[in-house]
This record gives structure tokens, sequence and C-alpha cells, in this order.
């Protein structure tokens, strides 16, 4: 009985090292941006500990264990980086799947504790086509595979923690927006002390690709009511690829939104799509100062293949933007400008070379 009791603890033992060890990357000190691949970038100022965290998605563990998950890395000066560090991995048995890749994560603070934004996938659950929201002006629909699928299971779900280093919990078991929404790129946006998630509601589903918002619960857990529209990607005036292809209508793609509200109290976006076949950060605002808009498109921000970027403010109390260039997943890196809050809109003052 000893025996088998021993051997018992040994197993168990053995799995939690293994479950541990999975959960570990070799962290290396005094990185570069150059040398980091940094794809969707999002940046963390925290003040209490005086350190940047920078989080992507990427594969954690072993060669024979790798997941999904989400790792950062941080620095005190914006040039010297350590990393990389695991703060969250896609658990088993939940509605995503662990090999399906984690998007565009965000790391929020908000009400004392950090919150992980973070876009999951399934491409073995298939979903019917679902129907827009209701003042949204799509253009007709037309089914489009991606990687092989076609309509599947994606969104942004939410996490927890009271550190920027995680570990990051769920605090629900399933994405904010409605399930039969393919949609990504979820962000944070208080108004009137109300959470909102502001996401991108793929072209995937719609072709023309729609910003789009959803009021959340205080703590987080969930919708309330339903989504509204903000506007659609073929409304920007500077998108000029508006032109049928063999397999049909052209996609207009949306991506990346994050809200900013300038010193005049405008209020901002930036997001992303493409313009002549190259990624671009570009900027729209609400004419009404308010999520619900109406919202006008203004021009590009930054072009050169660069996009999905997020604003920040340095512990120098400078304005910056940091986004990836170029799209290409495998040689993206962060990049990280000086920008300037005009008031009525943003303008880029210079890049930063670290």
């Amino acid at each position: 009985m000893g025996r088998i009791r021993s051997s018992v603890l040994l197993f168990v033992c053995i799995v939690l090292i293994a479950s541990y060890a999975r959960a570990q990357l070799p962290v290396q000190e005094s990185l570069k941006l150059a040398e980091i691949r940094m794809h969707d970038p999002w940046m963390v100022a925290d003040k209490s500990t005086s350190t940047y965290y920078m989080y992507e998605g990427g594969m954690t563990g072993t060669a024979a264990q790798r997941r999904s998950g989400v790792i950062a890395y941080k620095s005190k000066d914006l040039v010297s980086w350590s990393g990389p560090y695991v703060v969250y991995e896609v658990a088993d048995g939940g509605w995503a799947d662990p090999a399906a890749g984690v998007w565009a994560p965000e790391v929020h603070s908000y009400n004392g504790k950090y919150y992980l934004f973070a876009t999951l996938n399934n491409y073995k659950a298939p979903i019917a086509q679902p129907q827009p929201a209701a003042n949204s002006r799509s253009v007709t629909k037309i089914e489009v595979t991606y990687g092989g699928v076609g309509w599947h299971l994606r969104g942004t779900q939410i996490f927890e923690s009271d550190s920027p280093l995680g570990p990051f919990k769920p605090i629900s078991e399933k994405p904010i927006p409605p399930a039969d929404y393919m949609s990504l790129d979820g962000t944070l946006y208080v108004e009137d002390g109300k959470p909102y998630m502001v996401y991108a509601h793929e072209w995937i589903q719609l072709v023309d690709g729609n910003m789009e918002a959803i009021q959340i619960t205080p703590d987080l857990t969930s919708a309330v009511g339903e989504p509204f529209y903000l506007f659609k990607a073929s409304d920007a005036p500077w998108l000029d690829n508006r032109h049928e292809t063999i397999n049909g209508p052209h996609p207009y793609v949306t991506d990346g939104p994050e809200l900013f509200k300038t010193r005049t109290g405008k209020l901002l976006m930036i997001w992303s799509s493409y313009d002549k076949g190259s990624y671009v950060e570009a900027l729209a605002h609400s004419t009404s100062g308010r999520l619900a808009g109406p919202w006008k498109q203004d021009g590009i921000l930054v072009g050169q293949d660069s996009g999905h970027g997020m604003i920040f403010h340095a512990f120098d109390g400078r304005l910056m933007l940091v986004l990836h260039q170029p799209f290409d997943g495998r040689l993206a890196r962060a990049k990280i400008y000086e920008i300037e809050d005009a008031g009525d809109t943003l303008k880029v003052k210079k890049m930063e070379y670290f």
C-alpha cells in the first residue's frame, strides 16, 4: 500500500513539474526591440513598479507541449528588455482550442486589478451565418475561408490578475461579443463610468469589416444589451482597393481599435486596415465626442506596412505610439513613435530608435 501511495505521489509530482515546465520559456536579459519578434504589441506603463510591460500572443512551453498563450517582456527604459515571461496559457476544456493561437492581447489596469483582453479561436467549431448589428451597413456577405476553414468561433475573452505578469485567470467562460459573431481585437473603453468593449467584427463574415461596441458589466464578466455599430472599413476615403476579385467582393479589413481622448476632449480611434496592399495605422473621430458616434474617418497616421498600434504615456510624460512593422508575423518588430496630442488630432513627432 505504501508503495502504491509513493507511486501516486511520484506521479502527481511529475505531472506538476511537467505542467510548470510547460509554462516556462528561457528568459533573456538586455534584449533590444530589434531582437524581439512582436506582432500586435500592447504596452503597459505601470507606475506602481516603474516598469514597462509589452505583450503579444505566442506559443508557450516545450516543443513537445506547445500551446497558445500570451507572453510579456519588461523594461525600465524602453531600451533594454527582459523576457519572455508567460502570463497566460489557453486551458484545455474551454471553448477555445489551445493550439489555435491567441491574438492581440491587451492588459488594462481597472478597479485595482489587471485585466487581459485576448482574442481566442477554435477552427474546429463552425458557426452559422450571423445577423449584423441592427444599424450595420455592411455589404452583401459571402463566406470566406481562412486557413482552410470558414466561419468559426473567434472572440475576445477577459482574464484577471493582481499583477501585470499574471498569471491571468478567466473571469467568465466565454467571449464578450455574441458567440455567432467572428470578432477580434477587443479593447476596453469607459464612458460615464460604464465599461464597454470595442471590437472588430470580422471581414470574413461581413466582407466589409465593422467596428462595433458593447456595454459590459462593471465587473467585466458579461455583456449588457446588444452590440452597436460604429463604422465600416470602406468608410475610409483613403482605402483604394474598391474592386471585385475573381472570388467575389474584395474584403475590407478592420483591425486593432483603441480609443483616445485628446486634451480638448475630442474622441479619437486609432485602427488598422490596408492601403495599396500595405498595412496602415489610421485615425477616425467621433463627431459627437461619444462612443456611439457618428464616426468620421481621418487620414493615415503611420504607413509603411505598419499597424495595430496602441498609445501610452512614457514615464517622462511623452505621448507614445507602439505598433508593429512589417505585417509579416515572422519579421514583425515593435516600433515606438513619439506622437503629439494636437487637440483635434494626433501627429507623429519622431520615431524613437531603440
